[in-house]
């Protein structure tokens, strides 16, 4: 994509090599994808950094929980001096050994630290509890335990697995001539040949049969941090941006009931909102807040006291007319910039949307009336056999949270999520 406006050239390139490989091996992949970092067959990793710093360019590798990916950003005039060393990042790692080490023994220390925050895990804890034993069920970053027996070759075997141009895409966006850049980036990347076949994900997973409740005890917890929800959509689910405006209302700004109620009107937390996490076969729905112990249950009642008058009452003309105006003001700016964009061309690949979602994004969010909205509500925003998930002090707000659903205990201290 050419954006003469711009000087510069972004770059992002997403494998199909995120955690739902990891099998018995969590972290596994998010480890790969940092150790592309490492060194490759014609630079160290000391030489990547010093061109790289030297042109102010820059430069990222991550795993999250379906993909693995590149991002880079760099003046124009450096292209032929940056495109090389990006190639070889993603087709030639040479995955150093000492510098391996060094990493594994950083993610340990953030790991063994992250569980002394609940807001830094609870997302794990949701993932493991609504997906179970499938695949986007595992932790990106692994735990302790799984990562402190990961070895280099670990990673040079989920490399030589998993990494090819099979299933991969990688978008350009920036000022360049796009016949040159196509002709550049084939005679790089036409050489990347490992024979790898794209790992499909199961997609049938069963929404709740019954309420349930998680509990995570970290007994010196002073405050509950929760989430409450359910089942949500994949990101190239028709309905889409209708859910994201009447999310809106619910949820998604600060203005948002949600926030009102338990933030502005109650005083019983400093923020509450609601999303939907999205993947390419399936994505939750929650509600998200924390509150001191002692208000656990008035906080978790005031939640779904919120979400019972929006499955009641619905929205009036005046309340999704404000959403209306709210989710188009906010789309421009997602957008505007050459790595947004960058971003959004993978996404599109990824999870089989085109520019029609640009095109015709104010037109659906126009087109929402009352009525559809409706629908939209009792299909997607169910208070049926919800989901509740708990970090606090257990011996304190086990009784209370018992009431909303059979109970399963953890201890945050645990290796697992």
């Amino acid at each position: 994509m050419i954006n003469r406006t711009q000087v510069t050239i972004n770059i992002a390139a997403v494998i199909p090599s995120g955690a739902v490989l990891d099998a018995d091996k969590k972290g596994l992949a998010s480890l790969t994808a940092k150790a592309l970092q490492f060194g490759t067959k014609s630079y160290t990793k000391a030489q990547i950094e010093e061109q790289m710093d030297f042109i102010g360019a820059s430069y990222n590798t991550y795993a999250g929980k379906e993909l693995a990916g590149l991002s880079a950003k760099f003046a124009a005039k450096h292209q032929d001096k940056v495109l090389p060393i990006i190639n070889e990042l993603l087709t030639a790692p040479s995955f150093n050994e000492e510098e391996f080490s060094k990493e594994k023994q950083r993610i340990l220390t953030q790991l063994e630290r992250a569980k002394e925050s609940p807001r830094s895990v609870i997302g794990n804890y949701w993932d493991n509890f609504m997906y179970g034993n499938h695949p986007y069920g595992n932790p990106v970053s692994g735990s302790v335990s799984s990562v402190q027996n990961l070895a280099v070759t670990d990673v040079k075997g989920f490399y030589s697995k998993n990494y090819g141009p099979n299933g991969a895409a990688i978008a350009i966006v920036g000022d360049f001539k796009a016949k040159e850049m196509k002709a550049k980036i084939s005679k790089l990347f036409g050489k990347w040949t490992n024979p790898v076949s794209a790992t499909a994900v199961a997609s049938t997973i069963e929404s709740p049969k019954e309420a349930r409740v998680l509990l995570v005890n970290k007994g010196d917890a002073r405050e509950t941090t929760m989430l409450i929800g359910g089942k949500g959509v994949s990101r190239n689910n028709p309905d889409f941006v209708a859910i994201e405006v009447v999310n809106t209302v619910l949820g998604g700004r600060f203005t948002s009931w949600l926030n009102d109620e338990l933030r502005v009107n109650s005083g019983l937390t400093y923020g509450a909102n609601s999303r939907f996490s999205t993947l390419k076969n399936s994505g939750t729905f929650y509600i998200s807040t924390f509150t001191a112990t002692a208000t656990t249950k008035a906080t978790v009642d005031k939640a779904l006291e919120v979400l019972k008058k929006l499955q009641e009452k619905g929205l009036d003309e005046a309340t999704l007319q404000s959403a209306k105006n709210y989710v188009k003001g906010q789309f421009p700016p997602d957008y505007e910039t050459p790595a947004q964009l960058a971003s959004l061309l993978t996404d599109m690949f990824w999870y089989n949307f085109n520019e029609d979602f640009i095109n015709t994004f104010e037109s659906k969010v126009d087109g929402l009336t009352v009525e559809k909205s409706k629908d939209i509500i009792q299909k997607y925003f169910s208070a049926n056999n919800l989901q509740f998930l708990f970090v606090g002090n257990a011996a304190e707000i086990k009784n209370v949270v018992s009431t909303y659903g059979k109970v399963t205990e953890k201890q945050i201290k645990e290796d697992s999520f």
